[in-house]
């Protein structure tokens, strides 16, 4: 099969600045480089909950695509809405890009799990095939009835990237988080376990959106205040490349005390800056930060998270164990994929799975 014609669903505009939509422009970007006509097609509606809007949305894309077609829809797109799958199943070409399953949110409720996960196991039933970024999430799928060889794993790129140089002399280690302000991300967690450390010098950067989840945003912010830590974190909000590659730069360690990831894409970004990164072993987080690079506790855990800071943060032996890190994860980085590397595995996927190898 050469390069053709492939239409890409998204849930809304493609440009947001999250992981997944990451991973999908660039994608489409690197397909489009090697010869393909990517058609991208943004729909209208709430996800990935799946209102009517969006199931009309996404009736109204698939009715317009023409027999045979290939098409790629994003997990959020289509989890929750088997029916306009089900109706075209048997006329294009459909597969997803799961980033994790939806049923893996962090906060949902034995009820609301049991649903969530029921839809997408009938949308997946309705694809030819899935594309997934970890092999953590190729072995979740199994639990959805989706056979391994309907499953690719193609990893997100990385691009390359200066080490990072800290903060300025004289003054103390920086931490960085990236991410959307949300129960999955656990800043809230981060923020606990800073408040153990009130001796300790160190300033922190929250980076990331404070509007997708605004009631845990506002309840983020307000436990920082009640623990009297609202002069040494910041809430940038959610910011651009270029503001984002300078808080890396200038940071001394990433740390992300993430619930659940299905990859993690901003844990390489720090990991091909030659941060030392503190996380979690939730999802596919051991997959993407090795031994040498990091150190990971339980999620949920504060107290944990905090004797890793301390570790860290203390004196010439936390400066002595940055500095190893540090080492180990510029060495790490060099094995990280480009994006067009991950284009070429992506492209190697439909193809594999359109032909049912």
């Amino acid at each position: 099969m050469s390069a053709g014609e492939l239409h890409v669903i998204v849930p809304g505009p493609l440009a947001q600045r999250t992981g997944g939509y990451l991973y999908d422009a660039r994608i489409a970007e690197g397909l489009t480089a090697l010869g393909w006509a990517v058609i991208v097609h943004e729909l209208e509606g709430t996800f990935p909950e799946g209102d009517a809007v969006a199931q009309s949305s996404l009736a109204h894309t698939l009715a317009g695509i023409s027999p045979g077609a290939m098409v790629v829809l994003d997990g959020l797109a289509m989890s929750s809405l088997p029916d306009p799958l089900r109706a075209h199943r048997d006329r294009l070409q459909l597969m997803a890009i799961i980033h994790h399953p939806l049923a893996d949110e962090t906060g949902l409720d034995a009820a609301e799990y049991e649903r969530v996960a029921r839809l997408e196991r009938e949308s997946l039933a309705q694809c030819t095939g899935a594309i997934v970024t970890s092999g953590f999430t190729a072995g979740r799928l199994e639990s959805y009835g989706v056979l391994a060889s309907r499953v690719r794993v193609v990893q997100p790129g990385t691009d390359p990237a200066q080490a990072a140089v800290g903060p300025e002399p004289g003054e103390p280690p920086r931490l960085l988080c990236v991410g959307t302000v949300s129960p999955r991300k656990g800043q809230d967690v981060l923020v606990r376990a800073l408040a153990h450390l009130p001796v300790l010098p160190w300033s922190c950067v929250c980076a990331g959106s404070l509007t997708r989840a605004p009631e845990f945003a506002d309840s983020l912010l307000e436990l920082t205040r009640t623990r009297g830590l609202e002069d040494r974190i910041d809430f940038p909000g959610e910011l651009g490349t270029a503001q984002l590659d300078a808080l890396y730069h200038s940071a001394s360690i990433f740390v992300l005390a993430t619930h659940f990831e299905g990859y993690g894409m901003v844990l390489a970004e720090a990991l091909a800056r030659g941060l030392p990164v503190l996380s979690t072993t939730g999802g596919a987080v051991p997959d993407t930060v090795p031994p040498e690079a990091g150190m990971l506790v339980p999620p949920g855990d504060e107290r944990a998270l905090a004797v890793a800071l301390e570790e860290v943060l203390s004196g010439p032996e936390g400066a002595a164990r940055r500095a190893e890190l540090a080492e180990g994860s510029l060495r790490h980085s060099r094995s990280l994929p480009t994006w067009s590397d991950a284009a070429l595995a992506f492209e190697r996927a439909l193809r594999e799975l359109c032909a049912g190898e």
